[in-house]
């Protein structure tokens, strides 16, 4: 279902150090257009190879009886599809260097693993469903750096099943299989990038207090929620450089992409996206109808569209930056 709704919003202007005015990141005249809506908890947009876009609607057992949908725009037709059900409670998307789609599963009666799908023939294979010989949290968010290594985090925010990790961790799948814990010290990872240079490693820091459900009346205290920036290691390390970015009492961060200039976009909750400069200046803001999850760049003749999960739809807008895609490059 195409809905073409159109969503005011305000653009902001980059400033260079001097504080001149520069192009501003959103396109003149554009606005945020909703393309599919009906959907319980959106999240994950991920643009294949062909253009088309590939996204997460986690029914989840508290608001739905259904078993996760795997979706699929076509930006050449407006049609929306579901790709894949049950998802095994597919979060994040991304594709490989060789057009394969990653897709992080999560807790909740879902896969609580990656897997690996070929297009072409639909099959799909396991990359990673324990560490350590324990079974992994609830695989979130998933990207993929220039030298084809899966990087993926894994909290645990929903789901009744055993936590059997000691860390809510980020990992790294090598081009071997082999599978790394790399980051231990990021709180709740939760959204994930690699930046165009291969030197930094984005993490959103999203710790919201609790790793499941609580008895009403009963809130949990949250940890400081963030971006952090890590130094990305030849060999695949990450040491953490900085808090990029740190949120007060509202908004956080969720899903992250960034353009071919390193600025970093940011699925924020209830502030909409948010862009960033790789030095933690913000840039734009792009109001959202709901509270934004992920965020992803269109590829090809669509490599200036970013397209947008917030509530239960996806939504797109045009900008004036293009996305990076390591396999494009």
């Amino acid at each position: 279902m195409r809905l073409g709704i159109l969503i005011p919003l305000v653009a902001a202007l980059l400033f260079s150090a001097s504080g001149s005015a520069q192009e501003p990141i959103i396109a003149p005249g554009a606005r945020l257009e909703t393309l599919f809506s009906g959907g319980v908890f959106t999240e994950g947009p991920a643009a294949a190879p062909d253009g088309t876009i590939y996204f997460s609607d986690i029914t989840g057992s508290a608001r739905s009886r259904e078993a996760g949908h795997l979706m699929r725009y076509d930006p050449r037709t407006g049609e929306v599809i579901v790709y894949r059900s049950p998802s095994g409670m597919a979060n994040g998307i991304a594709f490989d260097l060789e057009g394969r789609m990653i897709v992080a599963e999560g807790a909740d009666f879902g896969g609580r693993r990656v897997t690996r799908t070929d297009m072409a023939s639909g099959k799909s294979e396991r990359l990673a469903t324990h560490f350590g010989g324990r079974r992994l949290n609830s695989p979130n968010d998933v990207t993929v750096d220039a030298r084809g290594r899966i990087w993926f985090s894994d909290p645990r925010y929903v789901g009744d099943e055993p936590i059997e990790q000691p860390v809510q961790g980020v990992y790294r799948i090598d081009p071997d299989g082999s599978l790394h814990l790399v980051v231990a010290d990021a709180g709740k990872p939760n959204g994930l990038a690699v930046s165009p240079d291969q030197k930094t490693l984005y993490v959103a820091s999203t710790d919201n207090g609790a790793t499941g459900a609580l008895p009403e009346g009963m809130s949990p205290r949250a940890l400081p929620l963030s971006i952090l920036a890590y130094d990305l290691g030849e060999d695949g390390s990450a040491r953490l450089r900085e808090v990029l970015v740190e949120f007060g009492e509202e908004g956080f961060a969720d899903g992250l992409t960034v353009d071919l200039a390193g600025n970093l976009y940011c699925g924020c909750g209830p502030l909409g996206v948010r862009v960033w400069s790789p030095d933690g200046r913000e840039l734009a803001t792009i109001p959202t109808p709901a509270s934004a999850t992920n965020v992803e760049f269109g590829r090809g003749a669509d490599r200036r569209t970013l397209y947008v999960t917030a509530g239960g739809a996806l939504h797109r807008i045009r900008l004036r930056t293009e996305g990076f895609h390591p396999a494009d490059e």
